[in-house]
């Protein structure tokens, strides 16, 4: 019988696979909670690091699924869960529950959701805003799509990591994500090009973000990207460029798919393409903002 999430009697064994920059902070908060985690990651390193955090590492995806009756995966993209979830999939027992906390495309998710179900898994979607701040500091905003039932049984675990909202039906969480950071892409490149335009006019940054703040042309950008990652020229949110336009193209081709026009969706996309291509690869999604802000573009590929 596959474990029983955390009850009156005491904490229950979880899974995690995936020990990124996310990953880690979100273990070590799910064992601060008082859950016995069995973890895993392809990077040694990672595996050190959640031993360190209080998890038992393991090697492989398929030990965390014959360890845990739930499993939380936190990884790339959807190609990759796939593949992981087919590698567990033999070891997980009837009744178990997939926790997909991943960026993954809503259609490919409801797929999988559906291929477990002949096997009596259970599957539910929880992708996470916050970024790394809020895993660490276990204030993620985590959108969950699934039954109502599987929902409520998964709220214990994914209340150690953040605030959990109950999207709808499975897909429903992966679907909000992708639009949510279609939206925070949109708004930081154009939050760039108007900060622009006022620094070379001559306006002090500070003050301009003091009058957009307090005026609608706020956003995430204007209250928190650009104070804290931006004007302090940091660039290190956490959150990775090519994931962030990763995410943006879920969400414009879930556009397409239920066949709503994405016409300014498309132009982001095409801008961030732009500036991933001219960008280091490991670049931090905000230094996008020195991209815009560059005159000679290629000048800060490296």
């Amino acid at each position: 019988m596959p474990d029983e999430l955390a009850t009156a009697s005491g904490p229950a064994s979880i899974g995690f696979v995936g020990l990124g920059n996310m990953g880690i902070p979100m273990v070590t908060n799910l064992v601060a909670a008082g859950f016995d985690v069995v973890a895993s990651d392809v990077s040694p390193e990672a595996r050190s690091r959640a031993a360190e955090a209080g998890a038992s590492a393991v090697d492989t995806a398929r030990e965390v699924a014959a360890s845990a009756g739930t499993v939380i995966l936190m990884l790339p993209n959807s190609q990759i869960v796939k593949s992981v979830v087919d590698s567990m999939v033999g070891s997980l027992a009837p009744g178990s529950l997939v926790i997909d906390m991943s960026s993954s495309e809503p259609l490919r998710t409801r797929e999988l959701a559906e291929q477990l179900a002949t096997r009596r898994i259970r599957m539910i979607d929880a992708p996470v805003s916050g970024g790394v701040g809020g895993a660490v500091a276990g204030k993620l905003t985590i959108m969950v799509g699934g039954s109502p039932a599987d929902v409520s049984s998964a709220t214990p675990v994914l209340a150690a990591m953040g605030r959990v909202v109950p999207a709808g039906p499975i897909g429903a969480g992966h679907a909000i994500k992708a639009l949510n950071n279609l939206l925070s892409a949109t708004h930081l490149w154009i939050t760039a090009e108007a900060m622009t335009a006022g620094e070379r006019f001559g306006l002090d940054p500070a003050v301009m973000l003091e009058v957009f703040n307090s005026s609608s042309g706020r956003s995430g950008s204007t209250e928190n990207k650009f104070p804290n990652f931006v004007l302090t020229e940091r660039y290190d949110s956490g959150f990775g460029l090519r994931l962030m336009l990763k995410d943006m193209r879920i969400a414009t081709e879930l556009a397409s798919q239920v066949g709503v026009p994405s016409i300014l969706g498309e132009e982001a996309v095409t801008l961030w393409a732009e500036a991933a291509d001219d960008l280091d690869p490991a670049a931090d999604h905000t230094r996008v903002a020195q991209y815009v802000a560059t005159a000679e573009r290629g000048a800060i590929a490296t």
